[in-house]
């Protein structure tokens, strides 16, 4: 699929599955493994939301938001340690609501559990609440946001 025609499918379909290109979502999600529900969002994003937006150089791009700003987000990717600013709701093109693995949709909105991406450290997190689930809290990727 175009992503030049992602626009226009989240417009006339309001919702969009495709297949992602990368490994900044990982371990939520596996690139060509695993198909991604995104619907179109209407209003703010709130904290941990993962939408689609499409940056200024026209890239697409599917990030998890860790901070809501009076005018705009900052956004990282679950494996990445750069945080991005400056996007803001014109970016916005629909958020992630459930992934399709092994034919199965699961819901990103419900707290699932996956292992931290700290290797070694064997903690796990949840989808929506990006928190280190080690009662200790001293897994530094997990406590970043």
């Amino acid at each position: 699929m175009s992503s030049s025609s992602f626009e226009k499918i989240l417009e006339k379909e309001g919702q969009l599955i495709y297949s992602n290109v990368g490994d900044s979502m990982l371990p939520l999600i596996r690139q060509g493994r695993d198909l991604l529900v995104i619907r179109r969002q209407t209003g703010r994003l709130k904290k941990y939301d993962v939408p689609l937006y499409r940056r200024d150089s026209g890239q697409y791009v599917l990030h998890r938001v860790l901070k809501v700003r009076d005018n705009d987000y900052v956004i990282c990717g679950d494996n990445r340690w750069h945080r991005e600013t400056g996007i803001t709701d014109r970016h916005i093109l629909g958020v992630l609501t459930a992934i399709i693995r092994d034919g199965k949709e699961v819901p990103v909105t419900e707290k699932m559990e996956y292992f931290c991406p700290d290797p070694g450290s064997g903690h796990a997190r949840g989808f929506r609440s990006a928190v280190c689930a080690s009662p200790a809290g001293d897994c530094r990727r997990c406590h970043r946001a």
